[in-house]
């Protein structure tokens, strides 16, 4: 009689077995269809040129990017060859940000990678070129952060350092750790 038992008790594990395994393998088709779309950019640019406006009607910021991917559902935009230009203020020269690779968040802050360069377009101001490896920008702010090595220049010195922050519209630059500086005429 105990070999009935356990003859049935097998046969239902084994159906049982047998059901729950055909149950995972229709999940994972699915699961691996959710994966993908992720992955895929939701549109695509080559040669986008944008223009934002702030409340005030001014221009705030333009973008320039060689292409662009926007992926919706990870909430960012990738950027290759990006050139922003900032508009701090009515009447004052912008700021140009160049650099190999961005990407752009949805709060409005956009991280630049390779070759980073900022360049100010007001050409009586004391800084006029900023170089580094990284930087984020946060556009509502008007800021700027990086950890990374820098050089910044002007019409006559040099000064290296290892990271800095700015703010744009007071024009306030701190360099976090100070290298060197050079004066005198750029040869």
């Amino acid at each position: 009689m105990k070999r009935i038992y356990i003859s049935i008790a097998l046969l239902f594990l084994l159906i049982l077995a047998t059901n729950n395994l055909w149950w995972l393998d229709s999940e994972q088709p699915e699961s691996v269809k959710q994966d993908e779309t992720f992955l895929q950019p939701n549109y695509l640019a080559s040669n986008m040129q944008t223009r934002l406006f702030n409340q005030q009607g001014q221009l705030a910021h333009s973008i320039y990017a060689d292409s662009m991917e926007h992926y919706d559902l990870l909430g960012f935009t990738l950027f290759q060859q990006p050139r922003y230009k900032i508009f701090v203020g009515e009447g004052e020269a912008p700021w140009e940000v160049t650099a190999e690779q961005g990407t752009l968040y949805e709060d409005n802050r956009i991280q630049l990678e390779t070759n980073v360069k900022i360049v100010s377009q007001d050409k009586d101001g004391f800084i006029r070129t900023v170089t580094t490896r990284f930087i984020e920008i946060n556009l509502s702010e008007k800021t700027m952060h990086s950890d990374q090595s820098v050089i910044i220049s002007g019409d006559n010195y040099t000064i290296s350092g290892n990271g800095f922050s700015a703010d744009l519209t007071s024009k306030q630059f701190e360099l976090l750790d100070h290298v060197q500086t050079i004066y005198g005429k750029k040869s």
